[in-house]
């Protein structure tokens, strides 16, 4: 492996399998950084034929001997945590795994959680629609965060300041929980006692993250920085407002994750085979019947944090170059090709058709997505098991011309292709 720090991102909607990858390449890699997102994330990982679903957690956990950074651009949510590390088993403390904690990374409080879900109710109930949200507290607690009365981590471990910010925090919450939605606030004294508690589990994996990556490249590791949801969830970038809190591209894990951007060697998209959403939003690929019903069950498609059932179609082109372009992506990991094994009248967007005039470029304007239609492309189907390929010259020929019209079209080269939910599941092409 060529590049010592790589950032990798998910280049559609989120749940482009961002996690198996980054399990296959750990191995290589010395240090593990997630730079954004929270519990609204779930990266999933089979490892002989046992699932792991990290929520919080870097996806590099399982190997042995490595670090694994919860960066300052996350926010935490403690018992989800505490729950995660519990689950792992071996042990990281025995598989000689190092997890460090950034000081500066936020924590989602109860009253986050709350206000999430009262608001989803209200935009729900008053018309005005629901985001579609995930309820984990993710969005108010970043708007704390940016509003300057945020409990940061390292506010666990000092009692008194912990006490001043939450007194802060509930003169503002409980006026708004009590008088425009009517319901009761929180008490002071019982959510001191719990951060407290949090405190103490907390403590010893507290660091200074900034300078664990930065002696991490001085003493010439291999660094992989592993990014949540997608590009086109991105709060900038993405199809707004039906989008995530945080930074999910590429420039985020400078923000998120303490490190240059001139010090990235290398952008790592992973791109689905095909298309999903989960929530609310423009989707211009989206099946609603038989192929979108098909591709659901084929792919599994549920959201690992909320269970619920992923919206399927077909793989967009033009929001994938999109992604390109916005990411500085050099390298695509294409994840489920397998899934396309016996889908007939396979399809691929090349351009939309959006009040009669024909859009090749991706338009980063929610109003001007919502009336896109697709234009398709017909590929050929294979119905071949492809899930024992490991090298690409195993793969159909119809298989291999897709992967390359992917190529083609972005000129980015696919380094990797999984066929199936398994480590062991990936044709690698060469980073």
């Amino acid at each position: 492996m060529n590049d010592r720090v790589r950032v990798l991102i998910g280049a559609q909607w989120g749940d482009e399998g961002k996690g198996r990858v980054v399990d296959v390449l750990a191995k290589d890699v010395d240090v593990v950084v997630r730079f954004q997102g929270g519990a609204n994330a779930g990266h999933t990982v089979v490892v002989e034929g046992r699932k792991h679903v990290f929520h919080i957690l870097p996806s590099g956990m399982l190997y042995p001997d490595r670090t694994c950074v919860i960066g300052n651009g996350l926010v935490i949510d403690p018992e989800e945590l505490k729950k995660e590390i519990g689950e792992l088993d071996p042990k990281p403390e025995a598989i000689g795994v190092k997890l460090l904690i950034s000081y500066a990374a936020h924590i989602v409080m109860p009253y986050h959680k709350k206000l999430d879900a009262l608001a989803e109710e209200a935009r729900s109930a008053n018309g005005s629609g629901p985001i579609g949200t995930t309820g984990r507290g993710i969005g108010p607690c970043y708007v704390d965060k940016y509003n300057r009365i945020g409990v940061r981590a390292e506010d666990l471990v000092s009692p008194e300041i912990l006490r001043k910010k939450l007194l802060a925090a509930l003169q503002e919450k409980n006026p708004i929980f009590e008088k425009i939605y009517g319901v009761p606030g929180f008490d002071l004294d019982e959510l001191y006692e719990l951060a407290l508690g949090w405190g103490k589990f907390i403590e010893p994996y507290l660091g200074d993250s900034t300078l664990e990556i930065d002696a991490a490249i001085a003493s010439g590791k291999n660094i992989l920085f592993e990014g949540a949801q997608g590009t086109l969830l991105d709060i900038d970038h993405g199809t707004y407002p039906f989008v995530t809190s945080s930074s999910c591209v590429s420039g985020g894990a400078s923000i998120g994750g303490a490190l240059g951007p001139g010090r990235f060697n290398q952008v790592i998209g992973v791109v689905k085979a095909y298309c999903t959403r989960v929530g609310e939003g423009p989707f211009p690929t989206e099946e609603r019947g038989e192929v979108g019903d098909k591709l659901r069950k084929n792919g599994v498609e549920f959201g690992a944090t909320t269970g619920r059932p992923r919206r399927c179609g077909w793989l967009d082109l033009v929001a994938l170059n999109y992604a390109v372009k916005v990411n500085g992506i050099d390298s695509i990991a294409l994840t489920k090709l397998d899934v396309l094994s016996g889908i007939d009248g396979l399809k691929v967007c090349d351009a939309y058709e959006i009040d009669g005039v024909k859009y090749s470029a991706f338009p980063n304007s929610a109003t001007i997505i919502q009336n896109a239609k697709p234009i398709y492309r017909e590929m050929p189907s294979w119905s071949d098991d492809i899930s024992r390929c490991r090298a690409f010259g195993d793969l159909p020929k119809e298989a291999r011309d897709y992967v390359r019209l992917i190529e083609d079209s972005t000129s980015v080269k696919v380094s990797l292709i999984g066929v199936g939910p398994g480590r062991e599941d990936t044709i690698q092409t060469g980073f």
